[in-house]
């Protein structure tokens, strides 16, 4: 078994954990020997999912800005608040008798705003008020075997539980496989004190009966999803979420404050 500071010190994988570590085989091609390999504890604390309330009506909701550069395809809602529905742009939005809300080619559902007629302003205020209820929740889960990450998780496989990050994640040097162990009921819940970031083509791949709509990504600051990759689960920023040109998304991109920014991606609400 090699100490983990060595695998630490690589470019690749990296993975600070508060439970115990084991060192398996792996992939030479990274460079790394055959028993540097980082296998993730499985966690024996069930985690409850996060409730989204009138948030989890939204694959879109942002503070800031929305802005979309066509063609993009939304299956779900769109919710922008407190600002106004002339920042929701990149749409060709077709806005119905009374302007509760719009429609565009792009959207498989309704786009809402906070000036638009009554009651959407107060529902959309509502929905951003459950946003920051369940952003909270799952800021604040704690565990007995809570596991600490850092860095790039990149070919790793994670197991459920609760993770957290003091800093930065991304995925960058593999695929990161989320395993439910055949149980479809199974969260995941990942805290994220600063950024989360995937690099181009990079994919989170589902295992084991898991699900997207049981994915939490909690995020300190803003996420950025790379060209044409794929991504998992309910990313809740408390900044901005930026989506570049191709990515697609099974989950929902829920901002706090700020932009949700779109490119020609694919996002679609997640099977429950």
């Amino acid at each position: 078994m090699k100490s983990i500071f060595k695998y630490l010190n690589t470019t690749t994988l990296a993975a600070l954990l508060v439970a115990t570590v084991m060192i398996g085989c792996s992939d030479n091609s990274t460079g790394i020997d055959d028993e540097d390999e980082i296998i993730i504890p499985i966690q024996t604390t069930n985690q409850e999912t996060i409730n989204l309330r009138t948030a989890g009506n939204y694959v879109i909701l942002a503070g800031s800005e929305i802005s979309n550069i066509p063609t993009s395809a939304i299956t779900g809602n769109i919710g922008l608040s407190p600002a106004a529905g002339s920042m929701i742009t990149g749409f060709s939005m077709v806005y119905t008798t009374g302007d509760q809300y719009a429609t565009s080619a792009q959207v498989t559902g309704n786009l809402y705003a906070s000036d638009y007629g009554a009651p959407t302003p107060s529902v959309m205020t509502t929905a951003k008020g459950d946003l920051t209820t369940a952003y909270n929740d799952a800021a604040g889960r704690t565990s007995t075997d809570i596991v600490e990450l850092a860095g790039n998780l990149g070919g790793l496989t994670l197991t459920p539980g609760l993770y957290k990050s003091n800093g930065s994640l991304e995925i960058s040097s593999g695929d990161l496989t989320f395993d439910a162990k055949g149980n479809a009921n199974a969260v995941f819940i990942i805290q994220i004190a600063s950024t989360l970031t995937t690099s181009s083509d990079r994919k989170v791949i589902l295992a084991g009966s898991a699900k997207a709509s049981n994915i939490f990504w909690q995020v300190g600051t803003s996420a950025t999803l790379g060209t044409t990759s794929v991504m998992k689960g309910t990313i809740m920023a408390d900044q901005s979420i930026a989506v570049n040109t191709g990515a697609s998304v099974e989950g929902r991109l829920l901002a706090r404050i700020a932009a949700v920014t779109i490119e020609g991606n694919t996002v679609v609400t997640p099977a429950q």
